[in-house]
């Protein structure tokens, strides 16, 4: 494959090598270890002078396909696959951050994200402070000299906040801090973060990367060798890799990621406005609508609004309930990026563990119900939310 290949030219071609049979779809690895030629390969492999495989927790030829597949669609030096979203975070977390370090972080970030800080890394005297990062201001005022990271969500989970990412690379330079971009919500497709000048940026591969609900994993990667070198050294001493059945069923999903998003973005565009029109729904958020407080920023920013929204009911939480109890073909589910549409109430559900005075400083209010829009036909996505609605009326 060319270096400058097309963006779908990857998606279906990213990091796949012809094996000695020529495989279409790279095999599975379904391998704990590898065997060496010889002793002197061995003694190699393991010295860092032979790229051959050891052990499936140091790298496997399946999830090496993947790493690269995804490093190749954000622009960076390689990528790291993981066992979950959250893995992917804490390795990051445990990277970069040390005892009596500080990381300054988006305010409705996904909760687990926020709570691993508060709950576990602040026993080892990690500090984290919590701002609006779409206001840069703000930023700047939380960073100390112990500040190590700045990691950022956009747009945020599930107040679909938009923070400007080039505006958090110059803060990060200043500072001499790295940036890292969760980047789930958008997906290589849409928002690229590295390009922006950020350090690293992840994904949880369950939503869209893989898109069909039927795989838990992670991904990071990083712009420079050193910071690969760093996270990949972190990760493989840990042990949360990515299993070879795990990765090849991400890369199925991979090859789909432009033509399931196309699609879902346009159901998601029709929704949001009839939303925004429907006399029960007290507001909406959603990037590709102008009301949206950063409108111009996605525009900028985004190749697109995505399939993300977020509404709150004038009815507020009992609402939400009675609305969520009445959809019939939206799933009341949590995650999101899937072929299906689903619906979901963070405050009691995803952010649930999360402090009520930090939800509400974050704006994850009672009434908010988030809507990850599907690839079904948009009149029968639409036609179930009117039903729903119709019973709080």
């Amino acid at each position: 494959m060319k270096k400058d290949a097309g963006f779908d030219t990857i998606l279906v071609h990213g990091g796949q090598k012809p094996d000695a049979l020529m495989a279409v779809n790279p095999p599975i690895y379904q391998t704990s270890t590898f065997a060496f030629r010889n002793a002197q390969h061995g003694a190699d492999c393991f010295a860092g002078e032979s790229d051959g495989f050891i052990y499936t927790r140091l790298g496997n030829p399946t999830i090496r396909v993947l790493e690269d597949a995804v490093a190749a669609l954000e622009g960076g030096f390689g990528g790291i696959a993981v066992a979950s979203g959250m893995a992917a975070v804490t390795t990051v977390y445990m990277s970069f951050l040390e005892a009596g370090g500080h990381i300054v972080s988006t305010d409705a970030v996904y909760g687990a994200s926020r709570s691993v800080l508060e709950k576990h890394f602040i026993r080892f005297g990690v500090e984290a402070t919590f701002v609006d990062t779409s206001r840069p201001d703000r930023i700047e005022a939380a960073i100390r000299p112990n500040t190590r990271l700045l990691f950022i969500e956009t747009p945020a989970n599930p107040t679909i906040t938009i923070t400007d990412i080039a505006a958090c690379a110059e803060i990060a330079r200043a500072h001499h801090i790295r940036l890292v971009v969760d980047n789930t919500f958008c997906s290589p497709y849409l928002q690229r973060p590295l390009e922006l000048g950020a350090d690293v940026v992840l994904h949880s591969v369950t939503k869209f990367i893989n898109g069909h609900a039927d795989v838990v994993g992670g991904v990071i990667v990083a712009k420079t060798e050193a910071d690969h070198k760093l996270m990949y050294n972190v990760m493989t001493s840990m042990g949360p890799n990515m299993d070879p059945h795990q990765a090849f069923l991400v890369i199925r999903g991979l090859k789909t990621l432009s033509v399931r998003i196309e699609r879902a973005q346009a159901n998601a565009f029709r929704i949001a406005e009839y939303l925004e029109s429907h006399p029960a729904v007290a507001w909406v958020r959603y990037p590709g609508l102008r009301s949206h407080p950063q409108y111009e920023l996605a525009l900028r920013q985004q190749n697109g609004a995505g399939a993300m929204i977020s509404f709150g009911l004038k009815g507020g939480f009992e609402a939400g309930r009675i609305l969520m109890d009445k959809v019939e073909l939206a799933a009341l589910a949590v995650s999101l990026g899937g072929v299906e549409t689903l619906i979901q109430h963070p405050a009691s559900m995803t952010h649930a563990k999360v402090s009520p005075e930090a939800k509400l400083k974050a704006g994850i209010t009672d009434d908010l119900v988030r809507y990850s829009v599907g690839i079904e036909d948009v009149d029968d996505l639409i036609a179930d939310l009117d039903q729903a609605l119709a019973f709080i009326e």
